[in-house]
């Protein structure tokens, strides 16, 4: 159990999973009741099968537009590159608000797994669909690929944030 300074709660481990316990105490401080809520600080498989299917989510729609297939062709490599900055700015920002805003400390290896993983997976969602529906054109021209993918990617991993959050 670990105690925050901040907030009179314990993070127990219940059912394998973390939760926080907070004491409910009536007007004399004493014990009535627990509030428990799960913190999901721990990035774990389930955690990926949430993250693929949100990434479906936007991808699939977004990845059958002409729009974004010449997007791709037209912009820039810095763009594309700043583009995925904004990504990984947005994901991090709301994993952080959402997760650890008050647990940062001691989590930060988990903060950037669960950061990594909503946006690889992303782009590995995202990559397999340009593939089967061939828009990649892989050893013709990889750059244009990349910078589809990147483009498609960054709906895909906002959903896929959104969706990793739900439980």
């Amino acid at each position: 159990m670990s105690k925050d300074k901040r907030q009179a709660f314990t993070v127990e481990r219940i059912g394998g999973y973390l939760h926080r316990v907070v004491p409910v105490v009536d007007g004399a401080g004493k014990v009535i009741s627990y509030a428990v809520k799960p913190v999901m600080w721990e990035f774990r498989p389930r955690d990926v099968m949430q993250i693929v299917v949100g990434a479906s989510v936007l991808a699939v729609p977004v990845a059958f537009t002409e729009e974004t297939w010449v997007l791709g062709e037209k912009l820039p490599v810095a763009n594309v590159i700043g583009l995925a900055a904004v990504s990984l700015a947005f994901i991090s920002l709301f994993v952080y608000y959402n997760f650890y805003r008050n647990a940062m400390r001691g989590h930060v290896s988990e903060f950037v797994k669960r950061v990594m993983g909503i946006y690889v997976f992303s782009l590995i969602v995202v990559a397999g669909l340009l593939t089967l529906i061939l828009k990649c054109p892989w050893g013709v021209d990889n750059a244009v690929a990349m910078k589809r993918i990147v483009i498609v990617a960054f709906p895909a991993s906002m959903s896929a944030a959104i969706s990793d959050m739900l439980k």
